[in-house]
């Protein structure tokens, strides 16, 4: 399906909604989230169940227009998995061409190779505690950009351990920056903390400040 027919047959959202960012470089800045509806993955630790099915078909310029309301520099998009929409990929380069900052949150499961390469990728990479560790896509590693973001939700100890052997082994904070995040009510953040600084790993240490702020209610 060519980008003009993918346009035309538009996407199904569900929802978007104005909030802080909470996780990787644009932390702390208004932005605008455009929520995909649909994922082929289920994680164990998922916070956006409700995604996986229902949502509304929108046309891309119902969801511009509705973005453009809010009056946000940046934009996320996100899901669900949105690459799992193909009307996702022309949707963040209209994004961009409007001047939008515009970041992609993406399992990593599903190629990047088409994605603009204006936007921000924030490639989650699946540890063995998400019970999706087998889909990672590990050519995509070949795709990042200096700008984008590997992100690793760290579930416990062996979690933790699997991530730093692959961090190493493949090189992956050359490649761009690396953030190990503990998962929400799993691990503690203090002792995920802990173990980066005694290990000295080249990493980013994040928590998901929405979390902090506004707990798990949907839309913040």
């Amino acid at each position: 399906m060519d980008a003009v027919a993918q346009t035309e047959r538009g996407l199904r959202i569900t929802e978007i909604f104005h909030s802080l960012q909470g996780e990787s470089r644009p932390t702390g800045w208004p932005t605008v989230f455009v929520r995909l509806t649909g994922c082929p993955l289920r994680c164990g630790y998922c916070d956006t169940a409700y995604a996986f099915t229902g949502g509304m078909r929108r046309s891309q310029d119902e969801v511009l227009d509705e973005v453009a309301a809010f009056g946000t520099r940046h934009v996320c998009v996100t899901g669900g998995e949105p690459l799992a929409q193909p009307a996702c990929l022309p949707l963040l380069a209209a994004l961009c061409d409007q001047g939008y900052l515009v970041s992609l949150e993406t399992s990593g499961a599903l190629d990047i190779g088409r994605v603009d390469p204006r936007v921000q990728v924030v490639l989650d990479l699946k540890t063995p505690g998400s019970g999706e560790v087998a889909r990672n896509l590990w050519e995509n590693l070949e795709r990042l950009k200096p700008q984008d973001q590997v992100k690793f939700v760290i579930c416990d100890r062996a979690d933790y351990d699997w991530a730093v052997q692959e961090v190493r082994a493949r090189a992956i904070d050359a490649r761009c920056e690396v953030l190990f995040s503990p998962a929400w009510q799993r691990q503690p953040a203090a002792e995920l903390a802990d173990w980066i600084l005694a290990d000295r790993l080249p990493v980013r240490f994040q928590m998901q400040l929405h979390k902090l702020l506004w707990g798990d209610t949907p839309g913040r």
